[in-house]
This record gives C-alpha cells, structure tokens and sequence, in this order.
C-alpha cells in the first residue's frame, strides 16, 4: 500500500467509523436534515483547514487563523453588509498583509510560530475594534448561498468536497503547486532552481489568506452575524485537521483532500461528544484523544509499510 493512498484511507475510516457511531446512537440523523445540521460548520472549518494547510506546505505553523477569520467575519458582518467597496477593500488588505507576512518571515529569517502568534493579537485587536460586541448581519446574497438546499445531499457535505476537489488539482497537479511542495521539502534545490522562495512563500501565505477570508464569510453566512471571538478554536482545529488528513510538518507532505475529510471528522466529532452527553469543557480534550488514536493508527501503518 502506498503512502499516499494511506494518507487518505485512515482519514476516511475514521470519518465513517465516527459517522457509523452517530447514526447508531441517533438513527433520526440519517436524513438530509440530520446531516445538515451534523455538518452544519463543516464548510468554514474546512476553508480555515485550507488555509493552514497551505502554511505547513511550506514548514510554517499559523497561529493566527482562528483571529484572522474572526476578523474576516466582523468585516464581513458590518462593512461588507453597509458599504461593500469599502469591505471588501479591506479583505482584499488583509490578504495582501498575510502575503506580506510570509515574505517577512521569510526574508528575516523569522520563526513562523512567533510571527502568527503576535499577529494574532493584532488580527484580535482590530476585530474588536471592527465590531466592540457581537452584532452586525450578514449580507442576503450570503445567507442565501450558504442556506442552498441541494438536491440529495446538503452543501455542508457538498461543498467541502468540491474545495478538496479543486485544491488537490492545485496542489498535486499544477506547476504552482509542485513548486510550493517544493519549498516545503527542499527550499535550497528550489532556490537553485532559480526560483524565488521568497515569492512562492508570499504566495502561499496569501493563498491562505484568501482562504481565512472566505472562512470568515462562510461562517457569518451561516451564523448571521459575527462576533470578535467567534472562530477563536479554528486555529487548533485547522492544525488538527490538517495532520488528521495525513499532512505532516515537515516536507511539504500535505493532502487536500485528506484535509478536508478531516476537517469534517472534527466537525462530527463535536456532534458525537454532544450525544454522549460529554460536558463542553471535556469535548476539546476528547477531540484531542480522537487524534491522538488516529496518528497512533496511521504510525503503525506506516512502520508496517516501512518494513514491508
């Protein structure tokens, strides 16, 4: 078995062992509503997911999604909803300063993890600033596509796929995304390449960016409105989804598709702690030890594979 078939398989167990659990403890989600209301946060978890991803492709850690998001969605609730030349102005800003950050670190040599994590307290301050306490509404063309009922299966399902879809055709398939590998597994070969690591690390951070904003619309869509806390935990869930996708820290070894599924593994998870009647200050610790026995899984694996 290979390893990139692995990477995707234990994903996939694990998503539809946990999937199994839930229908047999509530039979009654079974349903296209059921499963709506399971995946309702699927799509804003898996667009952050994204975006983590893309920083651990180039052996970054972002620690300043969750409160980027967060930004993105009091942006997005208020300026967006009022004067939307002016809101979106200021997403494509942010964007544009996440790209500027990874170019920073970069060039400065600076470790990621401490950048992300100041940028996190001034990604939290100006969302406080944006929006003071929770409030503001989302914009009706928003509502009304993140609240699209499609036929058979519901777009918290759908949707997460297709950004899997086309994300492993940018990753995996296309020139960009072979290079943005690249740096993460052999930054020095890419550079005597003749290319710029400098340039592909600023796009892979602004991709990311891009990501953190749709996240941040999604999930007012979803919500509708926003709050300067409102996706504080996206920034652990995204790392969580990532590795539990079969991404890994080091060697740009990430899987989109992975990604996603893990994305929404997590997402079920907290709907399978709320049925166990598990108290919400246990069901972060919980998640945790659903990872820890998913990478335990998939250490076993590959050390079999290894001596195979």
């Amino acid at each position: 078995m290979k390893r990139d078939y692995l990477r995707i398989l234990l994903p996939v167990m694990s998503l539809t062992a946990l999937l199994a659990a839930v229908f047999y403890m509530q039979p009654r989600t079974m349903s296209y509503f059921g499963l709506n209301l399971l995946f309702n946060l699927a799509v804003p978890v898996a667009l952050a997911t994204i975006a983590q991803m893309m920083i651990l492709m180039v052996n970054d850690i972002d620690l300043s999604i969750g409160t980027f998001v967060s930004f993105c969605a009091c942006v997005t609730a208020t300026f967006v909803q009022s004067d939307p030349l002016v809101g979106y102005s200021i997403l494509l800003a942010a964007i544009l300063v996440y790209a500027g950050m990874g170019a920073v670190i970069h060039a400065r040599g600076l470790p990621a993890i401490v950048v992300t994590l100041g940028m996190s307290f001034f990604w939290a301050g100006m969302a406080v600033l944006v929006l003071p306490s929770p409030g503001g509404s989302a914009p009706d063309w928003l509502r009304a596509i993140m609240t699209t009922k499609t036929p058979f299966v519901p777009v918290a399902i759908i949707a997460p796929i297709v950004i899997g879809l086309c994300m492993h055709y940018v990753v995996k398939r296309s020139s960009l995304g072979v290079l943005l590998r690249g740096v993460g597994g052999n930054e020095q070969a890419i550079e005597r390449s003749g290319w710029s690591v400098l340039g592909l690390k600023a796009i892979a951070y602004g991709i990311a960016g891009l990501f953190g904003v749709l996240a941040g619309m999604a999930l007012v869509g979803l919500a509708t409105s926003a709050d300067a806390n409102i996706a504080l935990r996206y920034t652990l869930l995204s790392i969580a989804g990532v590795i539990l996708g079969g991404g890994e820290f080091t060697g740009g070894r990430v899987s989109p598709i992975g990604a996603v599924i893990g994305a929404l593994t997590l997402t079920l998870a907290a709907s399978f702690l709320s049925f166990l009647h598990l108290s919400s200050d246990w069901q972060i610790g919980a998640q945790g030890a659903i990872l820890i026995a998913v990478l335990a899984l998939r250490l076993v694996f590959t050390r079999r594979e290894g001596l195979a």
